[in-house]
């Protein structure tokens, strides 16, 4: 993937909250996505597939559920650019609320 196509992909707001809620956690189920962002289910999966096509996430399913996390074989500046953008304490306060509601679900919907 190009520079040029990365930051494309990330233009859209949701793709890059979605981005960075898998980089804080490592790995997430869809529906504590959906959750976290306020989203229908839809519209995150629709989301996290185009940046899965991409190669920038890969997934897992177990059982129904799905899990989305930071694909390994990233080149080394893409996972700068993704780090740099998961410890931006410009991001953080903007973005506080769907990190706030993911750490409150009690229960993983997904378990």
């Amino acid at each position: 993937m190009l520079p040029h196509q990365f930051f494309k992909l990330l233009a859209d707001e949701t793709r890059l909250r979605c981005l960075l809620l898998i980089a804080a956690q490592q790995s997430v189920c869809v529906c504590e996505l959906t959750e976290a962002l306020n989203e229908n289910q839809p519209k995150v999966s629709r989301h996290l597939a185009l940046m899965r096509q991409s190669g920038i996430l890969a997934d897992e399913r177990q059982g129904q559920w799905v899990y989305y996390r930071i694909a390994s074989d990233l080149p080394g500046w893409l996972m700068a650019i993704i780090a740099g953008l998961s410890e931006s304490d410009c991001l953080k306060n903007q973005y506080i609320k769907d990190r706030k509601r993911l750490d409150e679900i009690k229960r993983p919907c997904c378990s």
